[in-house]
């Protein structure tokens, strides 16, 4: 099972280049977040006449995410739970062929001294709360999306220049191991331990994308039994490069079927 998740930064303006993407690679299982569009709203046909079902949740101009499957998705949630009143579109989770799997969407966190981050900081512990939940059940799960967390010095350009972001502080990294210290393996970074200036992200700023000035900050985390199946994790970096380009490109995930 191919599984992509991308942070697509407005899935109207950037339809064409989706699409087309979609057509050369045709994974299984797609995960947007920023899809910047309403649920209504949502180009869903589309993505239909390429032969996938469509689970998005959106909110007017911010945010969003959406879960594409060829499969049906089944026992399907669109909100993280903890936090009745947060209303931002940011996770959808549903049963894909046997999968348990999520597309999330990590609040950035900046500024730092605002509400912002302790939002970040409760968002995390609402998602580790609930992936602990999710191990219980003995599914396979597959937890993909832009996280918004550099994990180490190796995933950003600039170490030194990053140490205060919201991205890279310290707790910001240390709330995310505790995720992975329940039992979940980062995928990409389990088959590429020494791999450097491998980047999901490129700002528009600064030549940023020319001059290799990444981040990467779009995982996907695997619980044992999926880890199990784990075959690869590769970012392409091909559609960074197009005109109308997101700034961020997609991460590939591939699973072998189940013994």
């Amino acid at each position: 099972m191919k599984i992509a998740t991308w942070n697509v930064n407005s899935v109207k303006a950037r339809l064409a280049n989706v699409t087309g993407w979609l057509g050369a690679t045709s994974p299984d299982i797609v995960l947007f977040q920023e899809i910047k569009s309403e649920t209504a709203s949502f180009p869903t046909a589309a993505f239909e006449e390429l032969g996938y079902h469509v689970q998005a949740v959106g909110q007017k101009s911010y945010n969003g995410v959406a879960l594409l499957s060829k499969l049906p998705a089944e026992d399907i949630i669109t909100r993280l739970p903890g936090e009745p009143e947060d209303k931002q579109a940011r996770y959808v989770e549903a049963t894909v062929g046997g999968i348990r799997v999520a597309s999330l969407y990590l609040p950035n966190g900046n500024p730092v001294g605002t509400e912002k981050y302790p939002y970040k900081l409760r968002w995390m512990e609402r998602l580790r709360l609930h992936a602990a939940t999710l191990l219980e059940s003995g599914m396979p799960v597959v937890l993909g999306g832009d996280y918004n967390v550099i994990p180490a010095p190796a995933d950003v350009y600039d170490p030194v220049g990053w140490a205060e972001d919201a991205l890279f502080r310290q707790e910001t990294r240390l709330k995310f191991q505790e995720i992975l210290a329940l039992g979940y393996t980062e995928a990409f970074r389990a088959l590429h331990p020494g791999l450097t200036r491998a980047y999901s992200f490129w700002d528009y700023q600064a030549g940023a994308w020319p001059r290799d000035m990444g981040l990467r900050i779009d995982h996907f985390l695997l619980s044992p039994q999926a880890a199990d199946r784990l075959v690869a994790c590769e970012i392409d970096k091909g559609p960074r490069g197009q005109e109308k380009a997101s700034d961020h490109t997609p991460v590939v995930l591939d699973l072998r079927a189940p013994d």
